[in-house]
Parts: structure tokens; C-alpha cells; sequence
């Protein structure tokens, strides 16, 4: 292992040879005969320090038991490494965070006895993959729509005919204490009216689960304000009259955060007992963007300068103030952050809806029904349910790309995004939409009803009465 002492003398070695020869320079007027051979040497030693410069950083590993010293920081930053030393900085650590969280299947069962999340089985992928290759198409010609079918089958364990209707789409709402920061341009006020007009059915989200054939429910998760007035699409699961401000602690409590879990976990049973085969979720709260951020930061080990993002239209004089918030609360809350856990994780940083919307996804796996997993917040919410549970990586669906800057390279620091692509690391759709409430899973929930179909419905080459050899449909 190439430690710093090694690197600084052998900069320090190429310093004073590259001086020596800088300064041979001047004797050239002198000796015209070793111009030539100056030049050479002065080549020779500036490839030899932009070598030392450039490379050797890239394979040191800095001691894990303390800070990194001003003078190593300096070299980090000037020679390029890929440790990020903005991810030790903001919170203290020694380590990067995404290199302490304990993603295991034991912990889940742990914190919620009797609730398990299995794996699907291969012989069903396998089963899955040998129909589609006999369909009257050229294999893998329908790209991602056979990925979905194949999981879909192993997800109902090769139970047919395929079928992800009746659809639920659950948008989430809840406030954030953060908001009295100033992260967002909207007042906590709106969380309240946009659930009102969820209730009303004006809202995109209405609009698009209509367009899809899905239903929605409004939950109401912890709204500033006190109860809503009761509605037949609204489900009261309050945790309280929204979060604390994460910036000056922790946004909620470790019980309140389990208790939002629990109860997410809850609506997916009761979703599945009303027969609904496939979950969705969504998500309504001014600055839960702040939060969404900070989740990211926390457990994936992200810099908050580079996934703060405009959230609901903030300005960029705004966002620079939103990441500072996101730093703050970091470093508030490093002790929780520290401890590994995710649980702690998202009671430190997250909202009552995030840890209600990740309570929901662990619930659909555990009941063996896809989820569709909207954009940047509710990716948090993923990424929070992930660490609590990885098996869940193989019943969500992660529909679309949110425009936010932060969220694509927070889905590939994801642990499936390293594993079998059974798993769905990559989003179906890249629209630039970046408004939230669900709107992307809604979109989504087509190509989930276009893959079952293609697998129920399609005509195998036998069936059509259609002659081809291995190699044509292999074409």
C-alpha cells in the first residue's frame, strides 16, 4: 500500500529535479550544444511529477483512525483522488456514510417480527425468459418491457396470467419544521391547500392516475394545521402536526419514525386484502426537497452542493442557502448519522411522508406486489427503505428520472445500481419532469400493464404457425 509519506517524498524528489533542470535553463545561452538535451530532461521530469500528481493519489488509503490533515486535504483536493473530501468535511467522519450503512435482511426482521421479504426465485426468472424468447419477435427486441415481464413473473412466483390491475397510487402528505428556514419560495401553507385540492381531483397527479386507469388516496401523514375534515379519498394516518426543524435536531423521533413505517407498512396489507396488485407511491410537503437532500446526503455519502437542487422553483440564490441548511443539519444531527443505522438515519433528516412512503414500498414486497417508485423524494424514500430492507430492490420500480440535479447520481450510488439489472436500477422514463405528488409512477404504471400483456397475450412461434430457426430469432 502506497502511503503519504511515500507520495510527498517522491513529489518532493520530483520537485527538486524539476527545479535543478528549470534552473539549467539559464546555462543554456552559455552551451548552446545542450539545449537540446535540457529541453529533453525538463520533458522527462514535468511527465514524471504530472504522473505522480494524477495517479498516485488514486490508489492511497488515507489511515481510517484520524482526521485528514490540512496539508493532505490540500493534496486531495489539487491531485483530483476519488475520496470526496466534502463528504468527511460536512459531518466530521472519517469515513465516506455510504461506507457504514448496514444494508442486511436480519436487521428488517428485527424491527418488524413476522414481516419477510423474499427474494425471487432464479428458476422463475429463467422460466420468465424462456417464454419471451418463444414469442413471435426477435429475442430481447421489446428491451425493457421484457425486463418488467420477467420480474413480474418471478414477483408472483410464476402465478398466471400476469396482472398489475386494479393499480393504487398513495400520495403522502406531511410538513416539514425545516420550512422556517426559508428553503422553499411557497408557504407550509400549501402543503395543506394542494391537499385539498388532491381531495378535489384538480391536481396533476388526479389527472394522470384518471389518464392511467389508477386509483388514488390521499394520506395525510402529519399536516400542519391539525386533522382534515373526513373524505372518502383521504386515509388519516397522522403522526403528528409535522416534523420538527432537522436543522437545530432531529426531525423526528426514533418511535415516531417506526411508527411511520408501521403504518405505511399497514396501507400496503390493506391495499393488497382489497386486491390490488400493483402500489405506487407519491408525495405532497413544502420542503420536503430539503429533506429528500439530506436523505441522500446521509446515507448515501453525497456532497449537499451537488444534489441540493431547485425543488419547487427556488431561485439560484435560494438553493444555495437550501444546501446550506442541508449542510447544518447534518452536522447537527452527526451523532444519530454516525450510529449506521437507517432507522436513525431518516428520524434525524427525513419527514413523517418519507419514512410512511418507504413503510409503504417494504410493505408491497412483503406482500409480493410491484411498486412504482416516483422521483426525487420519493427515491429518498427508496433509498431509506433499501438500507432498512435490500431484498426490496426486487419488487420496486423506479419510474422516472426527476429533473432535480441530485437524483440520477443518487440512483447510482444505490446498491442494486451494482447488481443483477434484474433488480431495476435504471428509471423507465427521462422526461424532465420534476414535480412530484406521483405523477411519474402514474406515467409509468402503462408500461407495467404493456409488459404483463405482451406476456399473456402474445403468440408463441408454434402457436402462429410461424418456421424459424435458432438464428433467425436470435436476429
Amino acid at each position: 500500500m502506497i502511503t503519504f509519506r511515500d507520495t510527498f517524498q517522491r513529489l518532493a524528489a520530483a520537485r527538486k529535479n524539476f527545479c535543478m533542470i528549470m534552473r539549467g535553463t539559464f546555462a543554456v545561452r552559455r552551451w548552446p550544444a545542450r539545449r537540446a538535451d535540457i529541453r529533453a530532461k525538463r520533458k522527462m521530469a514535468a511527465g514524471v511529477a504530472k504522473r505522480i500528481i494524477h495517479d498516485l493519489p488514486r490508489q492511497i488509503k488515507p489511515p481510517r483512525s484520524r482526521a485528514i490533515p490540512p496539508a493532505e486535504q490540500k493534496l486531495h483536493a489539487a491531485c483530483g483522488s476519488r475520496t470526496d473530501l466534502a463528504q468527511r468535511s460536512h459531518t466530521g467522519y472519517n469515513q465516506p456514510m455510504n461506507r457504514k450503512i448496514r444494508f442486511t435482511q436480519a436487521g428488517f426482521e428485527r424491527l418488524f417480527p413476522g414481516v419477510r421479504i423474499e427474494r425471487p426465485q432464479r428458476e422463475h426468472l429463467k422460466a420468465a425468459q424462456a417464454h419471451l424468447d418463444n414469442l413471435t419477435k426477435p429475442r430481447g427486441s421489446l428491451g425493457r418491457l421484457e425486463e418488467l415481464a420477467r420480474r413480474l413473473y418471478a414477483m408472483r412466483r410464476g402465478e398466471l396470467p400476469l396482472s398489475v390491475s386494479p393499480a393504487l397510487m398513495l400520495t403522502v402528505a406531511g410538513d416539514h419544521g425545516v420550512a422556517a428556514q426559508g428553503v422553499s419560495p411557497f408557504p407550509q401553507a400549501v402543503t395543506r391547500q394542494m391537499v385539498m385540492n388532491f381531495l378535489r381531483g384538480g391536481a396533476a397527479v388526479n389527472v394522470l392516475c384518471r389518464c392511467a386507469g389508477m386509483d388514488l388516496r390521499v394520506v395525510d401523514a402529519g399536516c400542519a394545521g391539525g386533522p382534515f375534515a373526513p373524505h372518502p379519498m383521504l386515509l388519516d394516518r397522522r403522526l403528528g402536526d409535522g416534523t420538527a426543524d432537522m436543522s437545530r435536531g432531529p426531525a423526528m423521533s426514533r418511535e415516531a419514525c417506526l411508527s411511520g413505517l408501521r403504518r405505511g407498512m399497514e396501507l400496503a396489507a390493506e391495499a393488497a386484502g382489497r386486491g390490488y396488485r400493483c402500489l405506487a407511491t407519491g408525495e405532497m410537503g413544502i420542503a420536503n426537497s430539503t429533506a429528500g437532500t439530506a436523505l441522500y446526503c446521509a446515507l448515501l455519502g453525497l456532497e449537499p452542493d451537488s444534489v441540493t437542487g431547485p425543488g419547487a422553483g427556488s431561485d439560484p440564490v435560494m438553493v444555495r442557502h437550501k444546501a446550506g441548511i442541508v449542510r447544518e443539519a447534518l452536522r447537527v444531527n452527526a451523532p444519530l448519522l454516525s450510529s449506521g443505522d437507517p432507522v436513525d438515519i431518516l428520524a434525524a433528516v427525513g419527514g413523517f411522508e418519507i419514512a410512511m412512503m418507504s413503510g409503504v414500498m417494504l410493505g408491497a414486497a412483503a406482500r409480493r406486489l410491484p411498486v412504482l417508485v416516483d422521483g426525487f423524494i420519493c427515491g429518498a424514500a427508496y433509498a431509506a427503505a433499501l438500507a432498512i430492507c435490500p431484498a426490496l430492490a426486487d419488487y420496486a420500480v423506479l419510474s422516472h428520472a426527476s429533473a432535480e440535479p441530485g437524483h440520477s447520481p443518487a440512483l447510482a450510488r444505490l446498491p442494486h445500481a451494482e447488481t443483477a439489472p434484474e433488480r431495476g436500477g435504471e428509471p423507465l422514463l427521462r422526461l424532465g419532469m420534476r414535480l412530484g405528488e406521483g405523477t411519474g409512477g402514474a406515467l409509468a404504471y402503462h408500461l407495467l400493464r404493456c409488459a404483463a400483456a405482451i406476456y399473456n397475450d402474445m403468440a408463441t412461434f408454434d402457436a402462429a404457425g410461424v418456421t424459424a430457426t435458432e438464428a433467425d430469432r436470435i436476429a
